[in-house]
């Protein structure tokens, strides 16, 4: 898919993105980790988290709500952009520094991460799939290798803050 139709894809869902986003952080994590994405091709019940993270370059932080699995206690993340060509900015600078923060509900905790490979990266890919059917599609649409991340709890920290994060 190009860049411009994930551009277009993505503008019509700000609104609810930031909307999310908000709800998740005002309620501490009891609103905003399970919703209905059937709208969108996804399932009734899908969970999501919250990845807080460090810009590569400008050093401020920000937080991002994002659909994931639980592989063998690790979190997945997708880094599919929608199926855009060019990777999702949140995932360059996740993979940019050794940590990163996840939010599950109303637990959070600092975690380290690594990118799969092989079959572990073909059996976790087919999970992601069957819990967000959409990121078929979304690999289909482009040509490059959509990411998967996995996060393993370091230790707990508190929960996020509204004030906790810059727009990115």
């Amino acid at each position: 898919m190009a860049d411009v139709d994930a551009a277009e894809i993505r503008a019509e869902r700000a609104d609810f993105m930031a909307e999310h986003l908000a709800s998740y952080l005002e309620s501490g994590g009891t609103r905003g980790h399970i919703l209905d994405v059937t709208s969108v091709g996804g399932r009734e019940i899908t969970t999501h988290c919250l990845v807080r993270y460090r810009g590569r370059t400008s050093g401020r932080v920000y937080v991002k709500p994002l659909i994931y699995g639980n592989v063998g206690g690790e979190i997945v993340v997708v880094a599919s952009k929608g199926g855009a060509d060019t990777h999702p900015e949140w995932y360059l600078n996740i993979i940019a520094g050794q940590t990163v923060d996840v939010q599950i509900a109303t637990q959070a905790f600092e975690a380290t991460w690594h990118e799969p490979e092989g079959t572990e990266r073909h059996n976790v890919w087919e999970y992601m799939c069957h819990l967000f059917p959409p990121y078929i599609n979304y690999q289909r649409s482009t040509s490059r290798h959509i990411p998967l991340l996995m996060f393993s709890a370091v230790r707990p920290i508190d929960v996020f803050e509204p004030g906790d994060s810059h727009s990115p």
